[in-house]
């Protein structure tokens, strides 16, 4: 009989366990679940935080800005623009690599992230390793663009007449070493044959302040970013590069028609998040880019500022940044490009 109750205490005691390690993982799930659910909730449940690497006043925060602005319409939420400029771009790159991948840090960059490996030899993150590629923004055709104080010409053949006869008489400046502002303008001066000597800036916004100051000649710039200015009539448009005119400057020649068809630089708007962010998450951040895109305001912006919102697939944006970075390390290696 001691037996029979030794026996039944026993599995009475392993039955209280069992319900105890039930109800423990019971309890683990429910939490992971909660968890879960709450990870995979809808985005974006709070601020996110998009870093921009050039100061402001710069061709990627005139877009930037107003993104913005139409996120916080459209989501009820605030896309901090966190200006880090420095070193063409390569600061606030290398900071944004860094940022947690949990898609409330997000990055854009541009084509002179894809000029960087090729310039900056020393570089702590890779752009197509360390990040994912989400979406073309933007895509805008380069600017010749003069004070019209300090170059006093009426078009850009007079323009070309003029530098090639007075070699490093005159200068541009850019958004720094590597940027596509400066390998704009040395693919320039070695399909032109000339020499204007360069002026890097900490970002566009210094070189084009300057610009207009008229303590640099000229830039290669962003249409985006020159557009206004332009219609100020605080610089003077050349040139736009490329096959066609665009159409927010109508009477504003492009390359190929004064004799340069093959002087076809675009500056180009991308956004980025830190490698490891879920799919799901980028998935959401994508679709409501596309929203962004689809909106009135945007494309009223970036039709005046002589831009077109991206039309690719995130896949096909990443295949197309892995052959910018191919491409332009061509340029860079003709041009004999270097930091100064």
């Amino acid at each position: 009989m001691h037996k029979n109750m030794d026996t039944t205490r026993i599995q009475s005691t392993l039955g209280r366990r069992d319900l105890l390690r039930a109800a423990g993982a019971a309890g683990l799930a429910l939490g992971a679940g909660g968890a879960w659910a709450q990870a995979a909730g809808p985005w974006p449940a709070k601020p996110v935080n998009l870093i921009v690497p050039f100061p402001a006043g710069g061709g990627t925060d005139a877009f930037a800005r107003p993104l913005a602005a139409q996120f916080a319409k459209t989501t009820g939420k605030t896309l901090v623009v966190d200006n880090r400029g420095g070193a063409g771009g390569t600061v606030g790159a290398s900071a944004a690599s860094k940022a947690p991948a949990d898609g409330y840090h997000l990055f854009m960059g541009g084509v002179h992230h894809v000029i960087a490996p090729s310039m900056y030899p020393k570089l702590d993150y890779d752009i197509e390793k360390d990040f994912v590629a989400l979406a073309l923004l933007a895509s805008v055709p380069q600017v010749v663009v003069v004070n019209p104080r300090n170059v006093k010409v009426a078009d850009i053949r007079e323009f070309l007449t003029l530098v090639k006869s007075s070699p490093g008489k005159f200068n541009y400046g850019s958004a720094g070493a590597g940027s596509s502002h400066h390998l704009a303008g040395e693919l320039f001066k070695i399909q032109t044959g000339s020499f204007i000597t360069h002026i890097p800036y900490r970002g566009a916004g210094p070189a084009l302040q300057d610009l207009i100051a008229g303590n640099v000649d000229m830039m290669f710039d962003g249409l985006g970013s020159s557009a206004a200015h332009i219609k100020a009539g605080r610089i003077k448009a050349l040139m736009v590069s490329g096959s066609r005119r665009n159409p927010a400057f109508p009477d504003v020649p492009c390359a190929a028609e004064v004799g340069l068809p093959d002087y076809t630089v675009s500056t180009w708007y991308g956004l980025w998040t830190p490698k490891g962010t879920p799919a799901d998450v980028q998935a959401r951040i994508v679709e409501e880019v596309r929203k962004l895109g689809q909106s009135d305001d945007i494309k009223n912006i970036w039709a005046g500022n002589g831009a077109e919102f991206g039309q690719l697939s995130q896949a096909d944006f990443g295949k197309m940044v892995g052959s910018e970075v191919r491409r332009w390390a061509q340029v860079v290696k003709a041009s004999g490009a270097r930091l100064e």
